[in-house]
């Protein structure tokens, strides 16, 4: 017999052993046999990768022999076997350089999270309902299998799709190779706060269609427009590592940092100075600035080059953007613009930050486009001190035209029968939590004859697949990640498993190779596993002087370094065509849902902390981490100025009703002076109906009272646009749990 397969039949110590002699039950468990040595007390660290953003930070985890539960050929049982004990971040990663968020340390409890899907689960009960049964992993993909090949038989392999999350990836090449040889649609991406507007955006002034990376440790002075580069926005351990340097890391040069937004963030908590700014205005702002800079000769207008001509009448035509207008239109006082304007120009080198809410709004794409051409104007794109494009390589483009996610449920809900007969869902998408129910996204998403998940918890989208197919934990199974943005040098971060699977999961990407493989008329991948992919994809990477690219990633946790050419990451033209020079944008006012007599405040949902978009709510450590502003905790809340909450007769804690065109929800009243008057603000996160234990059936969710509006260029949720009107319900019910007690606003205009 294999000894990996050997068991035997052990009393487990613990309770049930102690508690014997008062005739408590002694539950016996299987013990196998372990599959390797490790020195018992002796820890060993191996590289990783984080899982929880795009940001691609480098780990490291500490691995000691312990005792686990685990599922080994159908049976539950104990081994002895390397576990994870802690992640830290990798010293050598030039992206984290050491360093790692609290999500990235609590991704640990992804691995031994008590409600993690152990093996293949077939529906038996209604969709949603999560009634499954578990399934061997041969029926399982017989049963997939059998859908793929009555697709092929019935001449409609284009009724196979695919929804994932952004990111590059081997993982998110593999998926759009195996869909281009099936023949079935290219693969829709969603995540609710993607920088898809801020991408395009640079595509068009710079030809880069990639998020930037901002040179913060040699920057004098910062301006963010509603960027929570030190929290939750595009790379922020990178960020927060640059930001120390510029604060204390140069002898006699202290930056200074001035944050725009209307809600005060983790960023803004840390800056010089703090700015209330209507929201959507921004792009308004940044074109001042630039007006006031050209018309006093600080620096010439013909300096803005291509980013500058994508600005509707640059230079000459910019008479509505003089600082008494932009006062009026930001509220921002025209002094005060004028003299941001001039520090900009004269406190050198210098860069403007925009990203977060100031994107998600109807004029998005035109703020974007106005920051650039006052980045390039201030001599700021690709100098020391600003900003620039992280070099790439193993970097794929994205194709021309992927189908945005409501495009999808639009044909869906307007189709009679299904143009989709089988979905593959991806692990951590989550559209009917983290789309509005304007989208009708769980209604769209029944009509799919048959649906597939590789998610390794059931939350409010996978529970409606009829068969999923749980991925290996992010430290069981190959990974890679391809950054875009947080290092001047070219970064790829790769890891082997770090400890063996726990559970009877599969390797979402082997599958796929596998069920390739298996067809009646096989895809003829190149590869035959996972590993073989990665491997092969790094035969382009150059050599160092430890050897091939391959073996240097697997040794480090990476590769980085500059790549011999480094070709901008740009989209391949539509087939329809797209003209060779963008027609100039205007950066007009933001168009809000709602008319602001019903709805008088506008509506600002923004990423938590803890959770981002909600995709990291069920992990325990996550839930009891203090808001780093309210210290809030276990829950969800409604923020509101104190001058607002007192017109209204709120105090902290009583139970309000938010509404919007679009719906209701009910959450306590945190009221905060860390807020523009005119601002309703609500943490993004909370609100499952399922989602595990930690998760489901706490706090509301912001997203679903958010009005269906886009960014016109792209189609991204304009997912700041949407007004609303509170109103008192109750008084406080307990739901609301502070570590510090309440906010007030000190004498002097600080937070105590």
């Amino acid at each position: 017999m294999d000894r990996r397969i050997f068991l035997k039949v052990t009393a487990v110590t613990g309770a049930g052993t102690t508690l014997a002699s008062c005739d408590a039950p002694v539950h016996q468990l299987v013990r196998f046999i372990p599959e390797e040595t490790h020195v018992p007390g002796v820890a060993e660290w191996k590289p990783g990768v984080c899982p929880i953003c795009q940001a691609g930070c480098g780990v490291l985890v500490r691995v000691m022999e312990g005792d686990a539960e685990v599922v080994r050929n159908g049976h539950a049982g104990v081994v002895a076997m390397g576990l994870a004990k802690k992640l830290e971040g990798n010293p050598e990663h030039p992206i984290n350089r050491g360093a790692l968020c609290a999500r990235g340390q609590a991704a640990v409890q992804l691995t031994y999270h008590p409600d993690r899907l152990t093996r293949p689960r077939k529906r038996v009960g209604a969709r949603g309902s999560g009634q499954f049964k578990d399934v061997s992993w041969e029926d399982a993909i017989a049963e997939l299998l059998s859908k793929l090949e009555a697709l092929i038989a019935a001449e409609r392999r284009s009724a196979l799709a695919f929804l994932g999350t952004p990111g590059a990836s081997a993982r998110a090449d593999l998926v759009d190779e195996f869909l281009t040889r099936f023949g079935a649609r290219p693969a829709a991406r969603f995540e609710l706060f993607d920088n898809d507007v801020l991408r395009r955006a640079n595509e068009l002034s710079f030809g880069r269609y990639q998020l930037p990376t901002f040179d913060l440790d040699q920057a004098r002075l910062v301006l963010s427009l509603g960027a929570d580069f030190l929290g939750t926005w595009n790379s922020p351990v990178s960020q927060g590592a640059a930001y120390g340097q510029m604060r204390q890391g140069r002898v006699g040069i202290r930056g200074r940092l001035i944050q725009v937004e209307p809600r005060m963030s983790q960023t803004g908590a840390n800056a010089d100075e703090w700015l209330p700014a209507r929201p959507g205005t921004e792009g308004i702002l940044a074109l001042g600035l630039a007006r006031v800079v050209m018309s006093e000769n600080l620096r010439p207008a013909a300096g803005a080059g291509r980013a500058g001509a994508l600005v509707d009448g640059w230079p000459a035509g910019l008479l509505d953007y003089t600082p008494e207008q932009v006062e009026k239109r930001t509220g921002v006082a025209a002094a005060r613009v004028e003299r941001l304007a001039r520090q900009l120009a004269n406190e050198r080198p210098s860069v403007v930050i925009i990203g977060g809410a100031p994107l998600a709004h109807t004029n998005g794409l035109a703020s974007a486009l106005a920051v650039n051409a006052l980045n390039a104007l201030l001599g700021s794109v690709g100098e020391p001190g600003g900003v620039s494009f992280m070099p790439q390589v193993g970097r794929t483009n994205p194709p021309a035209s992927r189908p945005a996610l409501q495009m999808l449920l639009a044909d869906l809900l307007s189709s009679e029968r299904s143009p989709i007969d089988v979905l593959l869902l991806d692990g951590g998408v989550n559209p009917v939590f983290g789309s509005p129910q304007a989208w009708r996204t769980r209604e769209a998403l029944l009509k799919v004859p048959f649906i597939v998940s590789f998610a390794p918890f059931l939350d409010e989208t996978s529970a409606l697949a009829d068969l999923v197919l749980p991925d290996h934990g992010f430290l069981e199974g190959w990974d890679e990640r391809r950054p875009e943005s947080g290092a001047r040098v070219a970064v790829r971060t790769v890891a082997a498993p770090a400890l063996r699977p726990l559970f009877d999961t599969r390797a979402t990407a082997d599958v796929l190779m596998e069920v390739g493989r298996r067809l009646g008329r096989p895809l003829e991948l190149p590869w035959q596993t996972f590993e073989e992919m990665l491997a092969s994809t790094f035969e382009t990477v150059p050599e160092t002087p430890e050897g091939d690219g391959w073996t240097v990633a697997k040794r480090h946790g990476g590769w980085w370094g500059a790549p011999a050419t480094s070709a901008p990451v740009v989209r391949p033209r539509a087939s329809t065509g797209e003209p060779p020079t963008p027609t100039p944008q205007r950066v007009g006012d933001p168009q809000f849902i709602g008319d602001q007599a019903a709805f008088p405040y506008h509506f600002l949902p923004y990423a938590s902390q803890a959770f981002l978009d909600g995709s990291v709510a069920h992990l325990p450590w996550l839930q009891e981490l203090p808001d780093v502003i309210s210290t809030a905790m276990w829950s969800t809340w409604v923020e509101l100025n104190p001058k607002t909450a007192a017109r209204l007769e709120i105090r902290q804690g009583d139970l309000v009703e938010v509404t919007s065109p679009h719906g209701a929800l009910r959450a306590p009243a945190l009221v905060s002076p860390g807020l523009a008057p005119d601002v309703v603000a609500m943490p993004v996160g909370q609100g499952h109906e399922q989602f595990t234990r930690y998760a489901s059936g706490r706090g509301a969710n912001p997203v679903n009272i958010l009005a269906p509006t886009a960014e016109p260029v792209t189609g991204a949720l304009a997912w700041a646009a949407t007004r609303v009107k509170i109103a008192r319900i109750s008084d406080p019910d307990g739901s609301l749990i502070m570590m510090a007690g309440s906010l007030h606003e000190h004498p002097e205009g600080g937070r105590d």
